[in-house]
Order: C-alpha cells, then structure tokens, then sequence
C-alpha cells in the first residue's frame, strides 16, 4: 500500500484555501480506499482512519470508545487543546488552528483533524520532533488556567505512529 498521508498531502491541506489543485489532492486522498473492511461492512477510507487516530489522542478525555471515530462535536471540543513544544506556556506554539482555522465548523473539521494527523506523520511537527524534541501536548497550553486538580492530574503521553509506508 502506498503512504497516503505524507508531505504533500499536509501542504494540500495548508494550502486548501488558496489552491484548487490542493483542494483536489486533498479530497482525492481523504476518500481514497485503504483495502481494509469496517465492521460495518464498508470499505474503510483515509478519512476513516484519521479521524480514529485523532480520537485516539482525545479518547480518554471524551470517553470514546478505543478506535472510535471522532466526530464533529470530537474534534470542535479539543481543537484549541493542541500545543507544540514542551509542557509550559508559550503562546508561539499554539496548534496551526490559531493560523489556517479561526473557526472549527461542519465544513472544516475533518480538515482540521488530518492537518493533525499529516502534522504528526509528515509536517512541521513531525520535522521538530526529530530535530528538537518538540511534542504535541494534548491539554491546557497554559497550566496557571488549570485548576489545582487539573495540574496534579495533568498526564504526558507518548502516542507512536507507524513509520514511512504506513498509512499513517
């Protein structure tokens, strides 16, 4: 199988926007068939396996089932609660969402969820994890919002993705 969700496709999605060949890319990536069946008998489609690993990051804090799909209210939910860097507030490193979607919405969120997932397997992110040890923090970005239970309760966690070849 070849690698769907690569650097191209995360600049497809940067450049959604200004670009209509970008917009195709994109859609033809997003609906393209992995080979895999569902349980539900359906054909399974990058789309289906993104918005499973963006649930995966949020699954404990939304209660999702593991390997759940993650949804519209999913993903509007937790958007803002993507950071890049280390534990700490630092403004600069807000999620791209601060920069390419100024509003999570019906039309846009799936956008949303596979410019994550493309960050993490093939984009800046993916770049600065291996070159500086940056990280993509899933929680408040600035601890002194947190309340005293938040902050004692506040976890870290590794989330490994396949390497070059997989889908993602």
């Amino acid at each position: 199988m070849t690698e769907r969700i690569n650097r191209k496709f995360y600049e497809a999605i940067l450049n959604f926007e200004k670009d209509e060949d970008s917009r195709q890319y994109y859609y033809e990536t997003l609906y393209s068939k992995t080979g895999r069946i569902l349980p539900d008998g359906k054909e399974e489609i990058v789309k289906n396996v993104i918005l499973r690993v963006y649930g995966i990051l949020f699954c404990e804090d939304l209660d999702l089932a593991p390997g759940a799909e993650a949804g519209f209210d999913e993903v509007e939910a937790t958007a803002d609660r993507l950071y890049i860097g280390e534990v700490g507030f630092d403004p600069e490193h807000w999620y791209r969402m601060r920069y390419h979607f100024a509003v999570i919405d019906e039309d846009n969120f799936e956008r949303f969820a596979a410019l994550v997932i493309a960050d993490l397997k093939a984009g800046e992110l993916h770049e600065a994890m291996k070159e500086d040890g940056d990280m993509l923090i899933v929680g408040a970005l600035d601890p002194l919002s947190m309340s005293e239970n938040e902050r004692k309760n506040q976890h870290i966690y590794t989330v490994n993705l396949p390497e070059e070849g997989g889908i993602v």
